[in-house]
């Protein structure tokens, strides 16, 4: 494949390919120009032995059409594809399809896992986006069918960008070999049980493979692992997944339940739309409990699976009722009951209820409120401290939630529910929502960012710019941020406190310098470390008419510009 990838300069006649920037198991991707419009393009260039299979290129052209077709933020664009045609020594022709995207300036997540697990609140935010993209891709009619971190980039502002759509239907649909398949489609680690069964699959596949994705962010591996591929796709069919909180302490329980629904192996127990699975943890990360289940509307059951099934039943049953072939289903052969009995039952069922009233209003009230119920007592305003003490000490228990609040002060009841006044049982569980105060916030990472891009992202999270101050930096070009306090990525500052909207950020500038320090008689070994340490072009002279290994000069000290050249010499002689 790479020496494909080098005996290809241009494509279509229109797209220059560039230097390889990344590698999988089914293609390459290369940075290139669009000579047309002179712009940044990113090329993949798939292997050649795919388009061998005349299933593939015609599914390959459609899907990269509908793919092409779809303008989101979150998700990579697709300005081109096709395929060109490269000669051979033999004098025949290879034909090597071609996909041309958005060139996005950013890693890969699956590089960002590599340096281990995420917090649970970047974890939440970056499955947020993941699920905005495929939420839009979904009412599109679009499965992506293999969500995961190699598909997944990251811009420097934080900026989720999902990739491949439509590509991994139009390789699993094909002739293509099993092996091939399984490199691009069959990421077993992110395999749902329906595709691990070789069952048809649909936009609730996406929401497992996200699952996975989650969980793998906030425990840096997936749930299931194996010596083998197949090893791994019978635990998702058969096995359950522990919960991230045994693997991660900081993971809440709310944040369990969302991921283990996720991960259902039985699709109509997971979440039955990105928007739903989205909303979840967004309340999850506000320090709400996620919703319960709640049946989808009609319009998008009918996007999510080609059928309406609240339109005819409105549950799940009715759902799973329209998955079963029709001569599974059994025929309705009994006539209906007579009228007679059909009235007999209503008036037995009217005689029930007159029955149960009058039993009620016949109750004592005195006797069923002094010994049955418990008055909820008001609390708001009060400190959590001091509230919860009342609400147990009136025989209730306490269940802390929190909300933002720009005017009641961090540590203050808001509200409860049920409310004051309102009569429940002893032990009854009250839901207290206490402030955070004004809302948190993450400071964004604004390193390597102008110093006018970089306020405008702390703008955008409605933080403050406060001071900018210069400093040496060997990399860092000048006037471009090095970094931030607090720093970028962090919800807290130095001191422990937490930050939040309308707080000040400082930022420290890059002035374009580095400062050379004085090598003069050191060995050459600290000496070069020293220097390499700043990015300097070192050209080292050796002088054999002295002893000691040690520099004997330097050409430049102290304040320099970065990448600047300095000449040293030191003696080599015996």
């Amino acid at each position: 494949m790479e020496g494909v990838a080098h005996s290809v300069r241009q494509l279509a006649n229109r797209y220059e390919v560039g230097e390889l920037i990344g590698r999988g198991g089914m293609a390459d991707v290369h940075v290139g120009t669009d000579t047309r419009l002179g712009r940044r393009v990113a090329i993949k260039l798939l292997k050649p032995s795919l388009a061998t299979d005349p299933a593939f290129r015609m599914r390959f052209r459609r899907e990269a059409q509908d793919a092409a077709k779809m303008a989101h933020p979150t998700i990579v664009r697709i300005f081109d594809a096709g395929e060109e045609a490269l000669p051979e020594a033999n004098g025949t022709e290879t034909l090597l399809p071609f996909i041309v995207m958005e060139y996005v300036d950013g890693r890969l997540l699956k590089d960002i896992l590599e340096e281990g697990p995420l917090e649970p609140n970047e974890a939440m935010r970056i499955s947020a986006q993941v699920l905005t993209a495929l939420e839009y891709s979904h009412r599109a009619g679009v499965v992506h069918r293999d969500i995961k971190p190699g598909n997944i980039m990251i811009t420097p502002t934080g900026q989720i960008k999902v990739m491949d759509f439509g590509i991994a239907r139009a390789i699993s649909d094909s002739s293509a070999t099993i092996a091939e398949t399984t490199a691009i489609v069959g990421t077993a680690s992110y395999f749902s049980p329906e595709q691990a069964r070789g069952e048809a699959v649909d936009a609730r596949t996406d929401l497992y493979s996200t699952g996975i994705l989650l969980y793998e962010l906030l425990t840096g591996n997936p749930p299931f692992r194996g010596d083998n591929p197949v090893a791994v796709a019978y635990q998702h069919v058969n096995s359950e997944p522990i919960p991230p909180s045994s693997i991660n302490p900081k993971v809440s329980p709310a944040l369990d339940a969302v991921v283990l629904r996720a991960l259902a192996k039985d699709r109509f127990e997971r979440y039955q739309s990105a928007a739903d699975f989205r909303h979840d943890i967004e309340a999850v990360a506000a320090g709400s409990l996620p919703r319960a289940k709640q049946p989808e509307s009609d319009d998008f059951n009918a996007t999510l699976f080609g059928v309406n099934p609240s339109a005819a039943a409105g549950s799940d049953a009715a759902m799973r009722q329209l998955t079963v072939d029709t001569d599974d289903r059994v025929v309705r052969t009994q006539n209906r009951p007579p009228v007679a009995w059909i009235w007999a039952g209503i008036a037995s069922v009217v005689v029930i209820f007159i029955a149960v009233v009058f039993w009620t209003i016949n109750l004592a009230p005195p006797e069923l409120a002094g010994h049955l119920s418990v008055e909820v007592p008001n609390v708001v305003g009060q400190s959590y401290e001091d509230g919860s003490l009342k609400l147990s000490n009136a025989n209730l228990e306490p269940h802390k939630l929190t909300e933002a609040s720009t005017s009641v002060p961090e540590g203050v009841i808001l509200r409860t529910d049920p409310g004051p006044g309102i009569k429940v049982a002893p032990g009854y569980e009250v839901k207290v929502y206490v402030s955070l105060g004004i809302t948190p916030v993450t400071v964004p990472n604004v390193s390597n960012m102008s110093q006018a891009d970089a306020i405008s992202a702390l703008e955008t999270k409605h933080l403050v710019f406060g001071t900018a101050t210069t400093d040496y930096s060997p990399d860092v070009k000048k006037g471009y941020v090095i970094s931030s306090d607090p720093e970028g990525g962090s919800d807290f500052r130095l001191d422990g406190s937490t930050v939040h909207e309308g707080d000040t950020v400082n930022l420290v500038i890059s002035n374009g310098l580095v400062k050379v320090p004085q090598v003069t008689g050191k060995p050459i070994g600290q000496a070069s470390a020293a220097l390499n340490a700043l990015s300097l072009n070192i050209s080292v002279i050796v002088d054999m008419s002295c002893s000691g290994g040690t520099v004997a000069s330097q050409s430049i000290v102290g304040e320099q510009p970065q990448k600047s050249k300095i000449t040293i010499r030191y003696c080599s002689g015996s």
